[in-house]
C-alpha cells in the first residue's frame, strides 16, 4: 500500500503526511504551520508564497523528486503575469503536493513574522495584531432561503475562515449592502478579535480584495511630550513617527501642579481632557498626511501614559492621585472604541487599547517599559530608568521585579533652567569643558560640528544658538564638576578659585559662561547656581527612588542600568554617573533603550499575546511608594552631593577623576560663596 506524501515545512520543522493532491496552504493549516493568506486560497492575495526544495535531504531523511509538486496552473500563471513571483516561488493555495516535499515558508509569508527592532539591542517582535483582513465570498440573497446580508457574511466568515461569533456596529451595517453589491458579493473585512476572547467585531469593509493595508497608532502620552508611531498592522513596519508638546503644559509643567489646577478650578479636568484629545487628533492627522496614508485605514490605537495622564485622557477626575493612598479609578487594561476618546481623525469604528497601570504613581508607561525591556527575564540585577518629568524605575531579575516613580520635575527637559529650552534646532545638546583651560565647546541640535570646528558658524547660521536643552544642561553640570568649576556640594567657584574669568559673579553666587553672542544681539547662555540647584533636586529624586528599590531587595549595588525614554537615549552614561543620577556601576554596563515606553506600545499594538503578557506581568510587580517611604528623604539629601555624599562611586572614579575642591568658604576669597556666621 502506497503511503501518503510526507511534507516537511521549514524553518518550523513541522512535518506530517497528507493526501496526494492536497494544496500546500491546506497542508500547512493541517499541520499548524505559520502560513499567511487573506484571500482564502483563491490565488489573488499572494500572501501564501512558498519556496519548494528538490533533491536529497539527509537531515530530514527524504528525497524530493521533480514531480513531487504540481506544475504551475492558470491561476499562478495569471498572477505571475500581472504581479510577478520571485524565482522558485509558488502560491501555496495552488501548488498541490504529489510526493514527499520540503517546503520553506519565507518570512514575509508567515502570519507571525519576525520584525527586527533596533535600539539598545536587536530583538524580534512577533506579529499577531488584534485586527486583520479577511477576504470572503458571500452567498447572494435567495428568496427561498431568506436571511440578512450580515448573517450571510457571518456564515461566509465561519465557513471560509472558521471564525465564530461576529458583531458589527450600526455605522458599519449601514455600509454593508452597497459594499457587498459593489464587490459582486466578494468583500474584504477588517476584523478585530480581542485577546480576551468574546465576539470578533467588523471594523471596516471594502468591495473585492482590499490591498491598501491596515494601520495602527502606538502613542506614548507623556506629561511634556506626546509621541506616536504609525505602524503597518501586517508587517509591523513603522510608516511614520511624529511628536508634539502636550498642550496641558499650560495648566502646569509637572503632574501634581495639574492635579492642583483641578482642585482649585472646577471643570479644570474637563479642560485638560479636551486639550489632550484635540492634540491626539492633530497628531494623527499630521502623521497620516506625512506618510501619505488615508486616516480611515487607522483602525487601532494603543496608548501608554502615567496615571495622571491616564485619568485625564479617559475623563477621570485625577484628584485622588494627588493624595494618599493615591487611588486609581481603575488599574486594569482597557479596550474601548476610540470614539469614546473623541478620536475623530481616524476610522470611526477604531479600537483603543490602554495598557494597565502598575500603581497610583506607576502607570501604563512603566508597564510598557517592562513589556519592552523584560526585566523579569534578566539573569543579573537590572535597573531600568525611564527619565522624564515623572521618572519611572524598574529593578529586577528572574527572581522579582519592583517598580516606583520619582517626581524629578521638568529640569531634565530644559524647564526651570535659566537658558533652558525644549530640544529643538539651535539648542545646545552636548558640552565638553577643557579641564586645564576651563574653556567650553558644544554641539547644537541640527549640526554634527562642535563649536570650535571650522564651519560651525555657517552650519548653525539658520538655527542660531538659542539655549540649552536637557541633555545639554546635564553634560554642562557634569563637565563643570570634572573640570573643577563645581564642588561636590554643587557650588560654582569664583574666578579666583577656578582660574577662569568664565566663572562670573551673579549676586551672592556665581555662574559659568558657556556662550556669549550679546555683542551681536544674540543670547548669553550661562549655567547659574539656580540651574545647578534645579538639577540637584531632579537627580536626587531620581537616585533616591532607585535606592528605595535597592533597599527593598537588600542590595547596595546593581549589575547594570538601562536608560529609557526619548530623553534617556540622549544622556551620556558618563555624565549621568558624574551627576549621581543613577547608582554607581561600570560605565560599560549602562546602556540606552531609546523610547522603551513607545516601543512597548508598538509591541502591544502588534501582538495580542503581548497584551495578555503585560496584563499578567504587572500583577507580579512589587510596587514601592516613594511618597510615603520613610527613607526617601534620607536618600534624597545624601544624593544632593555630586555625585553622592556617602557612596564613593568607585566604578566612576576609576575612569573619571573628580577634583577634590570646595568653594564653601568664608571671607572675601569666595566672593559669593556661602559665608559662615561668626560666633559672638
Amino acid at each position: 500500500m502506497t503511503q501518503d506524501p510526507l511534507v516537511i515545512f521549514t524553518p518550523s520543522g513541522k512535518r506530517g503526511r497528507v493526501a496526494a493532491g492536497t494544496n500546500v496552504l491546506a497542508a500547512a493549516r493541517a499541520l499548524g504551520v505559520d502560513l499567511d493568506s487573506v484571500c482564502g486560497g483563491r490565488g489573488i492575495c499572494s500572501k501564501c508564497q512558498v519556496s519548494p526544495s528538490f533533491g536529497e535531504f539527509a537531515k530530514h531523511g527524504v528525497t524530493v523528486l521533480p514531480g513531487a509538486l504540481s506544475d504551475w496552473n492558470a491561476v499562478e500563471a495569471r498572477y505571475h503575469e500581472k504581479r510577478g513571483l520571485k524565482p522558485g516561488r509558488r502560491l501555496g493555495c495552488q501548488a498541490q503536493i504529489l510526493g514527499d516535499m520540503v517546503i520553506d515558508v519565507p518570512a514575509e509569508s508567515q502570519v507571525h513574522r519576525q520584525v527586527v527592532r533596533k535600539d539598545a539591542a536587536v530583538r524580534a517582535m512577533t506579529m499577531d495584531p488584534a485586527t486583520r483582513l479577511y477576504y470572503v465570498e458571500v452567498a447572494e440573497p435567495d428568496m427561498h432561503e431568506p436571511s440578512g446580508d450580515f448573517e450571510r457574511l457571518c456564515t461566509a466568515l465561519s465557513a471560509q475562515w472558521e471564525i465564530g461569533a461576529v458583531s458589527a456596529r450600526p455605522s458599519l451595517l449601514r455600509r454593508l449592502q452597497p459594499v457587498l453589491r459593489k464587490g459582486g458579493w466578494a468583500v474584504t473585512v477588517a476584523l478585530f478579535a480581542d485577546h480576551n476572547g468574546g465576539p470578533a467585531e467588523i471594523l471596516e469593509i471594502w468591495p473585492g480584495l482590499h490591498e491598501a493595508g491596515l494601520y495602527g497608532l502606538a502613542i506614548d502620552l507623556g506629561s511634556t511630550t506626546i509621541a506616536a508611531h504609525l505602524c503597518d498592522l501586517d508587517t509591523g513596519e513603522v510608516k511614520g513617527s511624529a511628536g508634539i508638546m502636550n498642550p496641558q503644559i499650560r495648566f502646569g509643567e509637572d503632574l501634581m501642579s495639574r492635579v492642583s489646577y483641578v482642585m482649585m478650578n472646577p471643570g479644570g479636568d474637563v479642560e485638560m481632557t479636551h486639550a489632550v484629545r484635540d492634540a491626539l487628533n492633530d497628531l494623527a492627522i499630521e502623521i497620516a498626511r506625512d506618510a501619505a496614508i488615508d486616516p480611515g485605514l487607522i483602525v487601532e490605537t494603543v496608548v501608554v501614559c502615567n496615571p495622571v495622564m491616564h485619568h485625564l485622557l479617559l475623563g477621570f477626575d485625577p484628584v485622588e492621585l494627588g493624595q494618599a493612598p493615591f487611588a486609581l479609578v481603575t488599574s486594569s487594561a482597557l479596550t474601548l472604541p476610540a470614539a469614546e476618546l473623541d478620536l475623530s481623525a481616524i476610522n470611526p469604528r477604531a479600537k483603543t487599547y490602554i495598557l494597565p497601570c502598575i500603581a497610583g504613581h506607576v502607570g501604563a508607561d512603566a508597564a510598557a517599559v517592562s513589556l519592552s525591556e523584560e526585566p523579569e527575564k534578566s539573569e543579573d540585577l537590572v535597573l531600568i530608568v525611564d527619565v522624564g518629568t515623572n521618572a519611572e524605575l524598574l529593578l529586577g531579575n528572574t527572581t522579582q521585579v519592583l517598580a516606583c516613580s520619582s517626581p524629578t520635575g521638568p529640569a531634565f527637559e530644559g524647564a526651570q533652567i535659566s537658558s533652558g529650552q525644549r530640544a529643538a534646532p539651535g539648542a545646545i545638546e552636548r558640552v565638553e569643558i577643557d579641564p586645564v583651560t576651563k574653556v567650553p565647546r558644544f554641539r547644537v541640535i541640527g549640526s554634527d560640528l562642535w563649536s570650535d570646528d571650522p564651519g560651525f558658524a555657517a552650519a548653525t547660521a539658520a538655527s542660531g544658538i538659542t539655549g540649552i536643552c536637557g541633555s545639554g544642561i546635564i553634560e554642562a553640570v557634569a563637565e563643570m564638576r570634572i573640570a573643577g568649576l563645581l564642588d561636590a556640594s554643587g557650588l560654582i567657584g569664583s574666578a579666583d578659585q577656578t582660574g577662569t574669568l568664565l566663572s562670573e559673579p551673579e549676586g551672592r553666587t556665581h555662574s559659568y559662561l558657556l556662550y556669549d553672542a550679546s555683542a551681536e544681539g544674540g543670547p548669553r547662555i550661562s549655567v547659574t547656581q539656580g540651574d545647578i540647584r534645579a538639577i540637584q533636586l531632579a537627580k536626587s529624586a531620581l537616585y533616591a527612588g532607585a535606592r528605595l528599590l535597592m533597599d527593598e531587595i537588600g542590595v547596595d549595588h546593581v549589575d547594570r542600568v538601562v536608560l529609557a525614554g526619548a530623553f534617556g537615549a540622549h544622556i551620556s552614561p558618563k555624565h549621568a554617573m558624574v551627576l549621581g543620577m543613577i547608582p554607581d556601576v561600570a560605565l560599560d554596563r549602562v546602556t540606552s533603550a531609546g523610547n522603551a515606553a513607545g516601543t512597548g506600545a508598538r509591541i502591544a499594538l502588534c501582538s495580542r499575546a503581548a497584551r495578555a503578557r503585560v496584563e499578567a506581568g504587572v500583577r507580579q510587580i512589587t510596587k514601592v511608594e516613594t511618597a510615603i517611604a520613610p527613607r526617601f528623604q534620607e536618600h534624597f539629601v545624601a544624593a544632593n552631593a555630586i555625585p553622592h555624599a556617602s557612596d564613593p562611586f568607585a566604578h566612576l572614579r576609576a575612569v573619571v577623576p573628580l577634583p577634590e575642591v570646595s568653594f564653601n568658604t568664608g571671607g572675601d576669597g569666595g566672593r559669593g560663596g556661602r559665608r559662615r556666621r561668626r560666633k559672638a
